[in-house]
């Protein structure tokens, strides 16, 4: 079997995956997209003095305000994800959790931490995926199908998602010697480019989803670790921003590329 048999094999197998999985894949992908914020949102409750206390040493704004950023931080993180899975206002939820975005990037002093402002700028990569989906979702009899003809704002919300993605899968390369970190950096930033650019896309997405996630379970496994150590916490992080980059790649194997790729312009030579 040639090289281009093999990548035909490939393709046709993404797109019968595809087929079957149309009903489904746009709510697992969101679920897995939103998992970040669930997750934060949750433990702003369960740490609530801790998150206060915290952002009033870090900025001297007294107990009521800092009791007031955690509670903000809750309601929006959680209504929004609310409102994603439900598909109701989706657009609205997703402006609202760029805000959350936005004030914690602040609020935490995140623009000075080169890999955190990343992962948060690839969060909105992934939102911005969210907002073309809920664009296909009102001109689509159904749902989390893209129609043929599709506007401008949706296709640079799709590639402006890619590329961000890219952002956030860069945090996830393992700097170190070992011949399998090197070979998952090299085979991971070669599927990662072929998202961005938007070529062979939804077999490279998928390649990616399953590659990310066997990664992630191995070395994020943090239902392994006491709760009390704080390993525990720091593993449970990197899960589910991990999880976010998946729901993101499961939204592009569902929409597709959008106009701005290698793909779509493959179909106009």
């Amino acid at each position: 079997m040639g090289q281009n048999d093999l990548m035909g094999t490939a393709e046709d197998f993404a797109d019968q995956f595809l087929r079957v999985t149309k009903q489904y894949l746009p709510h697992v992908a969101r679920l897995c997209l939103i998992s970040t914020f669930l997750e934060d949102g949750i433990r702003m409750w369960f740490q609530w003095s801790e998150q206060r206390d915290y952002i009033d040493t870090t900025w001297g704004c007294g107990y009521l305000l800092a009791s007031s950023f955690v509670f903000l931080n809750l309601l929006g993180q959680l209504t929004g994800c609310v409102l994603v899975l439900s598909r109701n206002f989706v657009q609205y939820a997703c402006f609202g959790l760029f805000g959350i975005i936005a004030l914690q990037t602040i609020a935490y002093s995140i623009l000075w931490d080169l890999k955190f402002l990343m992962r948060n700028l690839a969060l909105g990569g992934g939102l911005l995926l969210l907002l073309a989906e809920s664009r296909s979702e009102g001109k689509s009899m159904f749902a989390g199908v893209p129609t043929m003809r599709e506007s401008s704002p949706k296709q640079y919300m799709q590639l402006g998602g890619r590329v961000l993605l890219v952002l956030m899968f860069m945090t996830l390369l393992h700097f170190d010697a070992s011949f399998f970190s090197i070979i998952q950096n090299i085979v991971g930033t070669a599927l990662m480019i072929l998202v961005a650019v938007g070529f062979k896309t939804k077999l490279a997405a998928l390649t990616l989803v399953v590659w990310l996630f066997a990664i992630n379970v191995y070395f994020n496994a943090f239902w392994t670790i006491p709760v009390y150590k704080p390993m525990h916490d720091f593993l449970k992080y990197d899960f589910f921003q991990t999880m976010s980059v998946i729901g993101g790649l499961l939204l592009v194997v569902a929409l597709g590329p959008g106009g701005v790729s290698m793909d779509e312009k493959k179909k106009e030579w």
